[in-house]
């Protein structure tokens, strides 16, 4: 370690506490032992599993309220390339396996991805290590349904909310409803994304025969609107790389308990931008609890490299997502 005397001062003037400077400079040193092949030790495989986590009905299943997301693991970070390929080198199949069966032992009982030619041999050998973890397939394309379906056998499959906005900003929502209707026509339960409010208070005003939503907290395709430009530089935002708008959970958590089917609300954590504390962590699951219904959950996605991310959010759904009778 240098002996330095004024490095100390060095990141006192830059504005770091010498803890966070410490803090700091380990997790960038374990940042390069794992790129390097030696990785922090992370303790024993086989930790105890974790007490029950509170659940919902989706249809004739139950599941936990904390479903797994599949961003990190598909190497989408939602912060920039080099966070991506992070997560891609961190995520080898091996470890992703590994990470599901992590989460079932938590007591998360259900799995949310995409891109079902990647994820199923996956899927695959986690189910053939005993995981009975359910999965929601996102999706969009109507013909490629029932391939997709016998390929990872979901029990639901949902229309992507990216394809989801524009549709309907393009006037072409009967794509979606037609999805719908296929999705139940090969015998799964049929559910609806989205970042824009609007369409899934559309949806539930039409009557729409679709089992359940997964719904966005962010309007992350609020830029592609046109009647939004003006109001993009208006309002005031999270200032990293995409449009997280302070105020946008409030607006779709106030639809998610208007509409009567079940919601499954995602970027709860504005894509690791309520993650600089576990504090802030913290909050953000008792906000979401507390602006959902009790038959709605939350989609997390989440990336164990230097925290046990799975055991602590598991925590927190107990906590905040316990169901008062």
């Amino acid at each position: 370690m240098s002996n330095d005397p004024g490095r100390k001062d060095k990141a006192r003037a830059a504005g770091f506490p010498r803890r966070d400077f410490l803090a700091g400079a380990a997790a960038l040193a374990a940042a390069g032992a794992a790129a390097a092949g030696d990785e922090p030790k992370a303790g024993p495989k086989a930790e105890p599993a974790g007490q029950p986590l509170p659940t919902i009905q989706l249809g004739k299943h139950r599941i936990s309220r904390l479903v797994v997301g599949s961003n990190p693991l598909l190497g989408y970070s939602y912060l920039g390339h080099h966070t991506d390929q992070h997560m891609r080198e961190y995520f080898t199949a091996e470890r992703t396996v590994e990470f599901l069966l992590r989460c079932e032992r938590e007591g998360i009982t259900c799995h949310q991805s995409a891109s079902p030619q990647r994820q199923a041999p996956i899927l695959k050998a986690a189910r053939e290590k005993g995981s009975k973890m359910s999965l929601i397939l996102l999706h969009s394309g109507r013909a490629a349904i029932k391939g997709d379906a016998a390929l990872v056998q979901p029990i639901a499959m949902v229309h992507h909310g990216g394809a989801t906005d524009r549709c309907f900003r393009e006037n072409r929502s009967g794509e979606v409803r037609d999805y719908v209707k296929a999705v139940h026509d090969a015998g799964l339960l049929a559910g609806v994304s989205a970042h824009n409010p609007d369409c899934i208070k559309r949806i539930a005003d039409e009557g729409w025969e679709v089992d359940f939503f997964i719904t966005c907290f962010y309007y992350l395709t609020r830029r592609d609107a046109p009647a939004c430009k003006e109001e993009i530089a208006a309002l005031p935002t999270l200032d990293i790389a995409y449009p997280f708008y302070k105020n946008d959970p409030a607006v779709m958590t106030a639809v998610v308990r208007q509409v009567k089917q079940p919601c499954l609300g995602f970027k709860i954590l504005a894509a690791g931008r309520r993650c600089e504390s576990q504090p802030g962590v913290r909050e953000a699951f008792r906000y979401a609890f507390a602006n959902i219904k009790p038959t709605d959950g939350v989609i997390v996605g989440m990336y164990p490299r230097f925290f046990d991310e799975v055991r602590a959010n598991a925590q927190y759904a107990r906590e905040f997502g316990a169901i008062k009778t």
